[in-house]
């Protein structure tokens, strides 16, 4: 697991576009939040994704992008903004490099039945590529006010 005030791992990740999305592109530039999500169009995921694009305005004051992580495809991606009217860019990890190397492809049990799945977690990136804070296991309800409110304390 990662800890706070270590490096970030670096990424290279296509979004709604297919275009790449690099952690280096945004060094020395603007702080990151990177958010990891089980699901595209799901009813907690879709509350976490709204709720971050309502203040990607205040984000952006505080110089801070906010990315989104899951396992779906770009086509996915595309279709969960356009349906939501999202503004944040959403990484599609097909291949699960970028959750593997952030620890947020774990094991779980529901309903008796043990499989892989993304933890909801989320990493504050500073503009020196250092995780300001690790939190793993979080809630959807009320989290991006808490990262915003942790983002203007940067």
């Amino acid at each position: 697991m990662l800890e706070n005030q270590q490096a970030a791992p670096l990424f290279a990740s296509v979004n709604q576009h297919n275009e790449v999305v690099k952690l280096d592109d945004y060094l020395d530039k603007k702080n990151v939040v990177l958010y990891f999500y089980p699901k595209d169009d799901t009813p907690g995921c879709t509350i976490e994704a709204n709720d971050f694009t309502q203040l990607a305005h205040e984000f952006l004051a505080n110089d801070t992008v906010v990315i989104g992580v899951s396992k779906d495809s770009c086509e996915s991606h595309q279709a969960f903004i356009d349906k939501f009217g999202l503004k944040i860019d959403l990484l599609a990890d097909t291949n699960g490099k970028l959750c593997e190397s952030y620890g947020v492809w774990r094991e779980r049990e529901k309903n008796g039945v043990k499989s892989m799945a993304i933890l909801r977690s989320t990493f504050i990136i500073n503009k020196a590529g250092v995780l300001e804070n690790v939190m793993y296991g979080v809630t959807h309800e009320g989290h991006a006010q808490d990262v915003l409110a942790q983002i203007k304390q940067l």
